[in-house]
């Protein structure tokens, strides 16, 4: 498997051209409507947790002027999420995982509306628990939702359009994370907490609707009788047992522990490029705006042909991204660099999530969906809690710069250890 391409049995052909080559359509996850319906779910979702970002992040720094009250955004949401993720795998591999997904949207279409009565009660939290008491609910339901969405792809699209769909599916998430800040911070400085949440809601609503709206065809699949605990067993031993995939996760949930900044933003916008809620959106949306101009390049094109080191090159380039982010005090230079680290992100995305897709069994999606998700649960959520912390005890700065430093030091360490990533070439499931 390692140094050549990735073949696997029971794949549909791709048409070819005149000369015999496979014909690359970078479209072809689009033309099935259930996965459309499936990607504006998607995105609208993806829409409204950046917007209520944006604004849970604004007031709880303004009410407490503390970085560490950003992380512990983070936190609040990292531990529900994580605690709950096997058996939220467990539940997906044994449930219709369309109907998970929609119970987990509709858990956060009432979160959306705590928000909004927040806000109607009082202009300005007088008590921020509350919010932190959301953003754990909202962390148990994006959990299941992350796994029984993964699972739910390979249900809706063609096996030989995987690569594809997993290539659209980031490009749709980045494209929330470009419009959502975006959304966020223009209408919360021009209208306030209430209007916002208002839209937080819709947006909840809508991608409900379009989820309720995916038609697909369950798989039928026997996974045993097997107890919760052996079961789940079965998920963490498969993943242990498959080097390249284990490499992959470890290496984009350290490298985004360590390097990411998303959680600091209002402490950059507000005290170092004194930009404002405009600035914080603007700031929160440019890696996303990397994310999807690189997306539509990666969609356009064949498989990557040297995997493995791309994945390498581009967690490299998001660690240089990041220190030199923290060291610039110009706002277009600091937009420019997040575009450039989102860009790079975005590769790293599509390569494991294409590993996860083509090369894990049917049977096995729910659990190391899961598994993925504690990864990225760990590297996002806990990293907005690290960030927090070492922004409070070493300075803001200095900490995103040797977060930056850490991450160019796990690539490094991640390509001496594991070389079978290194030489890992094209993958696809397609003869």
């Amino acid at each position: 498997m390692l140094g050549r391409r990735v073949i696997l049995p029971d794949m549909a052909h791709p048409p070819t051209t005149a000369s015999g080559t496979p014909r690359h359509d970078p479209y072809a996850a689009l033309a099935v409507p259930a996965f459309r319906r499936f990607i504006a779910s998607l995105l609208t979702m993806t829409m409204a947790s950046q917007v209520q970002a944006v604004v849970v992040g604004w007031l709880l720094y303004q009410a407490t002027r503390d970085p560490l009250a950003l992380g512990l955004i983070g936190l609040a949401e990292v531990i529900p999420y994580i605690a709950v993720a096997l058996f939220a795998g467990y539940v997906v591999d044994r449930s219709d995982r369309k109907r998970v997904s929609v119970a987990s949207l509709g858990v956060l279409v009432l979160a959306s509306v705590a928000l909004l009565a927040f806000s109607i009660l009082s202009t300005a939290p007088s008590r921020v628990w509350p919010y932190y008491a959301v953003i754990a609910v909202c962390g148990v339901a994006r959990s299941f939702l992350q796994s029984s969405r993964s699972a739910l792809v390979s249900e809706i699209v063609p096996r030989a359009v995987f690569a594809n769909a997993a290539t659209w599916r980031s490009s749709t998430w980045q494209l929330g994370t470009v419009l959502g800040p975006a959304l966020g911070g223009m209408l919360f400085a021009a209208a306030g907490a209430r209007v916002t949440f208002s839209v937080n809601v819709a947006l909840n609503a809508v991608a409900l609707a379009a989820m309720i709206a995916v038609r697909h065809t369950p798989t039928r699949i026997s996974i045993g009788a097997d107890s919760i605990r052996k079961t789940l067993a079965d998920g963490l031993r498969y993943v242990t047992g498959q080097r390249i995939i284990l490499a992959a996760l470890t290496l984009d949930m350290l490298a985004v522990l360590f390097g990411g900044a998303v959680a600091l933003m209002p402490v950059f916008a507000t005290e170092i490029l004194r930009v404002g809620p405009r600035g914080l959106g603007v700031l929160q949306a440019a890696p996303g705006v990397g994310a999807v101009l690189m997306a539509i390049v990666v969609a356009h094109r064949p498989p990557f042909q040297r995997a493995g080191r791309t994945l390498l090159v581009a967690v490299a380039i998001f660690g240089v991204a990041m220190i030199s982010f923290a060291l610039s005090t110009s706002f277009p230079l600091s937009v420019a660099l997040l575009v450039v680290g989102g860009a790079a992100d975005n590769v790293s995305a599509v390569i494991r999530a294409t590993l996860i897709q083509v090369l894990v069994p049917p049977e096995m999606l729910g659990r190391v969906s899961a598994v993925n998700a504690i990864f990225i649960g760990s590297s996002n959520e806990l990293g907005a809690f690290e960030s927090g912390v070492a922004a409070r005890l070493l300075g803001t700065v200095t900490s995103v710069v040797l977060g930056g430093a850490m991450t160019l030091g796990v690539v490094a360490t991640t390509a001496w250890k594991v070389p079978a990533l290194r030489r890992l070439r094209r993958i696809d499931d397609a003869a």
